[in-house]
């Protein structure tokens, strides 16, 4: 799920008045108060609100996100398919001007915004069928993430008032997100681009929207234009792999000097990389550059974002990357068992959800150090028995 906004109403009156989790009507009387308050007519929010209604399936698709405890190599064949390698190219070719265009005025490249665009919502072929209210609403009310959506369901309010949503007929993903970039309405309202020049903004069913959208979103996220995102790496059995990770960054010259190398071509030498071992010291390993932090603020999962990033480069001509004869991944039972060992040593992993996201690698790698193993953040049966 992209973060968006971070805290932005959580002290609100309303948010008080009403806490989440609690009866439905009542709370989302507490929402329509607070967009009142914030200068909507009564009779706006009426309508806007009439048909808003949990939707169980949402809470279902939140919780149930298995797809995230594959290893990077499984998640990364499952999502770049030839046929879907072969569309991007196509699609590429098809919309050459747009994505000039989008790298001449957002500093985005092509292969960034394909992925993203074949990852999504595949090429905008399938945009998600929940309708977007009722996930927001559903969201907003449940008390795991209240304070990052129910400032998304007022922004919605916003949008439906200048035409851009219908309450009652606009869908997609489960968490709320809109058109062929999934995009958040905040998102619509602030980055919305009119990229084919009809005077609305239309994520669902205009190409030059959607793509310039999601292109000026990453230039306000920090992208950096001109820089790479991310590069296959060669890393010698002697690195100091505790150096290594996506929290920590080091000059690429420094990793130079360390035995590290890139697999094609060079390394970008003036600017700071990080060491990113998605499956530890003996899979694939990757350099990251400054922009790759920048794709966290797309979708926050540590494989979808290093997935997408290096379906980017293949985009843009790198080769398939070596995945190496990595030590076995920790089945989600053993994954969760890990998670709890960790959080009984102090460490924050995030939750027990048996995924391994960076928090839970930053933990793992803070043992392997104290426990004089290699801390490449690869949890193994191994650390598992030692903790």
């Amino acid at each position: 799920m992209r973060l968006i906004l971070a805290l932005m109403l959580a002290a609100s009156p309303a948010l008080a008045e009403v806490p989440c989790g609690g009866a439905f009507g009542p709370w989302l009387d507490g929402v329509k108060a607070e967009a009142i308050a914030n200068g909507h007519s009564p009779a706006q929010v009426d309508r806007f609100f009439r048909s808003a209604v949990p939707d169980p399936r949402v809470l279902a698709a939140d919780r149930a996100q298995g797809v995230f405890r594959r290893t990077f190599t499984e998640f990364s064949r499952n999502l770049i398919s030839q046929n879907r390698a072969d569309t991007a190219a196509a699609k590429g070719r098809e919309h050459k001007a747009l994505f000039d265009r989008a790298e001449a005025e957002y500093g985005i490249p092509r292969g960034i915004l394909l992925a993203f665009w074949a990852f999504e919502t595949d090429f905008g072929g399938y945009q998600g069928n929940f309708n977007t209210l009722n996930a927001l609403v559903t969201l907003s009310h449940d008390c795991r993430r209240p304070a990052l959506f129910r400032p998304q369901t007022l922004a919605a309010l916003r949008l439906w008032e200048q035409g851009g949503m219908d309450p009652a007929t606009t869908t997609g993903a489960w968490a709320g997100e809109i058109g062929m970039v999934q995009m958040l309405p905040v998102d619509i309202l602030e980055r919305g681009v009119d990229g084919d020049g009809d005077g609305k903004v239309s994520l669902k069913t205009s190409v030059p929207d959607a793509i310039l959208s999601g292109a000026n979103m990453l230039r306000h996220h920090g992208w950096r234009s001109g820089e790479p995102w991310l590069q296959e790496i060669t890393v010698p059995e002697t690195l100091d792999w505790a150096q290594t990770g996506v929290d920590k960054a080091l000059p690429t010259a420094q990793w130079a000097a360390m035995g590290v190398r890139a697999r094609t071509g060079e390394l970008a030498l003036g600017l700071p990389g990080s060491v990113l071992l998605p499956q530890g010291r003996k899979g694939p390993a990757f350099m990251a550059y400054p922009n790759f932090q920048t794709l966290f603020e797309w979708n926050q999962s540590f494989v979808y974002v290093t997935t997408a990033a290096y379906f980017a480069t293949r985009i843009e001509g790198a080769p398939v990357f070596r995945p190496g004869t990595p030590d076995a991944a920790l089945s989600t039972e053993q994954m969760q068992t890990l998670q709890r060992r960790l959080q009984a040593r102090g460490h924050d992993v995030g939750g027990v959800d048996g995924i391994l996201g960076a928090m839970t690698r930053i933990a793992v790698q803070k043992e392997q150090s104290r426990l004089g193993l290699p801390a490449d953040a690869w949890p193994t049966v191994a650390l598992l028995g030692q903790l």
